[in-house]
């Protein structure tokens, strides 16, 4: 007997698992109206509906929660195959994907102390942000700011929150409680961070100048250079802090996002997961934890 197409097979089971075509289309990365043709293709070809369609809805009928049974198993076993032959032809590499400014001011200082305690992990870089498709990039592991919603296929683990606040270099740091008349960067990667930290922090605001750049770590360099106010996270500035490159007069608060570990499957399935997971996480910690009585937010 032939078998009709494993396309129709997986769209099926998408949308049996979401119960939406629409769903199943984001999730698969293809059009609504795709995922119906093969899902209608695969009724075609087996002779029996697999849905009830009412007012837009679908829902799985008898003949659909049997198939439902076979392919699912079946395509968690063939990701769950697929996935180790990638690991075993990447011969022990592990693929991290980290915001670009929090890769360079953070974690690539940090290196050679996992390199030290786990000398196994070859870890491999890949400078982005925001959502990932981890089947297209074969990406392992991806560090993010819970900036972006992500779906139930993808395993979050907290790493820590994150602390804000307005950095300068010493000679042009405002001599009062309050930003007037200063040149205040904006980062195209982060647009509203000083409205968040004004909210938060209370500091009244007069008559300063914007100035715009594309990413954090320019906002950061032209920090230090002294060609104005930066908003920071403490982790992307700590060196500088520590080195007295830079200022904080507000200190650092919290505002209610955090930094993700993300991953297309469970950490507890691959052992060098976890480790980076914990490793990362204590770092982290170590980095929270040098926030000074006077780097906190009054």
């Amino acid at each position: 007997m032939k078998l009709p197409a494993l396309g129709a097979f997986r769209a099926f089971d998408v949308a049996a698992q979401t119960q939406s075509f629409v769903k199943a289309a984001e999730r698969l990365h293809v059009t609504h109206g795709a995922v119906s043709r093969q899902v209608r293709l695969l009724e075609s070809e087996l002779g029996v509906e697999l849905f009830d369609r009412r007012n837009r809805a679908i829902f799985l009928n008898p003949a659909g929660r049997a198939l439902k049974a076979v392919t699912t198993p079946l395509f968690e076993q063939l990701e769950g195959v697929v996935y180790r032959l990638q690991q075993e032809s990447r011969e022990g590499v592990l693929v991290l994907s980290c915001e670009p400014t929090i890769a360079m001011k953070w974690l690539i200082p940090r290196l050679p102390s996992l390199h030290k305690a786990h000398p196994d992990i070859n870890l491999h870089l890949v400078a982005a942000g925001g959502p990932i498709d981890f089947t297209k990039t074969g990406v392992d592991l991806a560090l993010r700011r819970d900036d972006f919603h992500w779906d139930d296929t993808v395993y979050a683990i907290k790493i820590c929150d994150e602390w804000v606040g307005p950095v300068c270099a010493p000679k042009t740091c405002p001599a009062s409680g309050i930003l007037e008349d200063m040149r205040l960067l904006h980062s195209g990667t982060r647009p509203k961070a000083w409205d968040t930290w004004f909210r938060l922090s209370g500091v009244p605001e007069r008559g300063n100048i914007r100035v715009d750049y594309e990413h954090f770590y320019l906002c950061i360099q032209a920090a230090v250079s002294g060609l104005g106010m930066a908003m920071s996270s403490f982790f992307m500035a700590q060196d500088e802090l520590a080195s007295g490159q830079l200022s904080a007069p507000f200190g650092f608060l919290k505002d209610s996002s955090s930094y993700c570990l993300l991953s297309p499957r469970p950490f507890n399935n691959d052992e060098r997961n976890q480790r980076l997971s914990e490793w990362i996480s204590t770092e982290a910690l170590a980095s929270i934890q040098r926030i000074s009585k006077e780097h906190l937010a009054q």
